[in-house]
């Protein structure tokens, strides 16, 4: 009988250490960041938002897409992305891809000359994505742009583009 009973506090014991044992693996591992590059090699570029990796999480099952999500977000708050503005801003796009992308071409051609502070910048073989630039025109931030709307691309520089000072 005490055997037994010694037993089951020891199996119990074990689970406990186990459980422990994994969240604090699964913790670690999702808390730590990767670099700028290592994110957009992974396919994760721009402000992508914590909770954009939990909506992610309830789609697909794969735990390992989710984890690198975690590494490369940005935690939600107001203040960190709503207010974040930027100088200026470049459209990088290589143009033999332009007709994959009819949205940026229409964005290009009918709304760009509304921000005098974006250029449009042809690289071969890049996709298209927004680079945008501080005050001393350094990058600060790369954002995909692939699937977006024209209106998206309008809404999103006059959110975080400020507009040239009046001479």
């Amino acid at each position: 009988m005490r055997f037994s009973e010694m037993k089951k506090g020891l199996m119990h014991s074990y689970g406990v250490a186990v459980i422990v044992l994994a969240l604090s693996l699964c913790l670690g591992s999702s808390s730590e960041q990767l670099s700028s590059r290592e994110c957009e090699n992974l396919g994760f570029t721009g402000l992508a938002l914590c909770s954009d990796c939990n909506t992610l999480s309830e789609y697909v099952k794969d735990k390992e897409l989710v984890s690198d999500c975690f590494k490369c977000c940005t935690e939600d708050s107001n203040d960190a992305t709503t207010k974040v503005t930027y100088s200026g801003a470049v459209l990088e796009v290589c143009m033999r891809k332009l007709v994959f992308y009819p949205e940026v071409v229409s964005f290009i051609e009918d709304e760009k000359d509304q921000f005098p502070s974006v250029k449009v910048q042809y690289v071969f073989n890049s996709p298209p994505k927004l680079i945008m630039l501080d005050d001393a025109g350094q990058q600060k931030e790369t954002i995909r742009i692939d699937n977006w709307k024209r209106e998206h691309i309008l809404q999103f520089l006059r959110e975080k583009v400020k507009p040239l000072a009046s001479d």
